[in-house]
């Protein structure tokens, strides 16, 4: 049985190329879980890489406008995130950013913060920042997934009631610090076409947690944010991440879909223009399976040849491939999968 990911590409010539890369941390401190940290001494190395190589950090919102008007976005620009209401945002990297004049963004629980758990923001804190420049924005009211739900309700209904708590969360920021900026980032990374469309229709922004470059056509429902915490908190892989460009990736009808099936082979179907690559160093890995073999089908299609088939739970897939135009810098498309198990779910119950 062959297992097959149809993929077609859109990658513009860096004329077009109106990029920006998000950087996602959570913990700025020695002494918290590695997997969710980085050190105030590297966090400081990442902020004076950026300064000494000349990038533009801008706040979240810059971006946002610039994709929403369709307008240029300047070359290196980078903006910085964190996810989650940790009090050394406030200690540990608060003090480091103003200090490089940094702008940023942090997407919080307002049920976590009113709880006044140790370790976290409270309020008071969280509207300091607000007010000297920092965008609060939502992470959803408890920290849920946007993904997973019991078995005791529709879809319907769950969509109803998470709807709901995105936009309770939503009007306590704005109570709270004065901000309604409608950017919502994914708890866990995980999101569905049920929860994307409704953010659409809703005019919010949702942000994710796999690895990309940001442009002008970048999904406004899936922006991708660079993790840059343990253990992709060195400098030599971070560089290549802040000079990453922009895949532009369409994704039609269901195959747009982040949840499937693990008997059926994936496939999922993009466009492509190739013209600031070449078609033979694309280069794509699959998460518990490495490198695959990319075969090209003709001048803008090409397939992911699996070696088996995806098991159950949380995937992913990077591709990249090095611009012609601007040798040392990578386009960068990175795509997460839900795999459904026999009983259709993805995570254990």
């Amino acid at each position: 049985m062959k297992f097959l990911l149809l993929v077609l590409l859109c990658a513009f010539n860096l004329k077009s190329a109106q990029s920006a890369v998000i950087l996602q941390y959570h913990h700025v401190d020695d002494n918290t879980p590695a997997s969710t940290s980085i050190s105030p001494d590297q966090f400081e190395k990442h902020l004076a890489f950026l300064k000494a190589n000349d990038f533009k950090v801008a706040p979240l919102s810059d971006v946002m406008n610039s994709i929403k008007k369709q307008q240029p976005i300047p070359d290196k620009t980078v903006v910085i995130t964190f996810d989650d209401a940790y009090l050394d945002i406030f200690t540990r990297a608060r003090p480091l950013l103003q200090q490089y004049n940094y702008p940023y963004t942090i997407f919080i629980n307002p049920h976590l913060v009113e709880k006044g758990y140790a370790g976290f923001l409270n309020w008071q804190q969280i509207k300091t920042m607000a007010d000297t420049g920092a965008i609060i924005a939502n992470h959803g009211l408890k920290h849920d997934s946007a993904t997973r739900k019991a078995d005791n309700i529709t879809d319907k209904e769950w969509l109803l009631q998470y709807s709901y708590n995105i936009i309770e969360a939503e009007q306590i920021i704005k109570e709270k610090t004065g901000q309604n900026w409608q950017y919502f980032s994914y708890p866990y990374g995980e999101y569905s076409p049920a929860i994307q469309n409704w953010l659409r229709k809703n005019d919010y922004i949702g942000f994710s947690q796999q690895s990309g470059a940001v442009g002008l056509a970048t999904d406004l429902t899936s922006v991708p944010r660079f993790p840059a915490s343990r253990p992709y908190d060195k400098l030599v892989s971070l560089r290549d991440k802040l000079y990453a460009l922009p895949f532009s990736i369409s994704l039609p009808g269901k195959q747009a879909s982040t949840i499937v099936n693990f008997q059926q082979a994936p496939a999922l179907g993009f466009k492509v223009i190739v013209n600031d690559f070449v078609p033979e160093k694309l280069s794509c890995y699959v998460s518990g399976l490495g490198r695959q073999q990319v075969i090209w089908q003709d001048e803008s299609f090409f397939t992911i040849k699996l070696d088996k088939p995806l098991t159950p739970g949380r995937q992913r897939s990077n591709c990249t491939a090095p611009s012609i135009s601007q040798p040392g810098r990578f386009y960068w498309y990175s795509r997460p999968w839900f795999i459904l198990d026999k009983n259709n779910q993805w995570y254990p119950l």
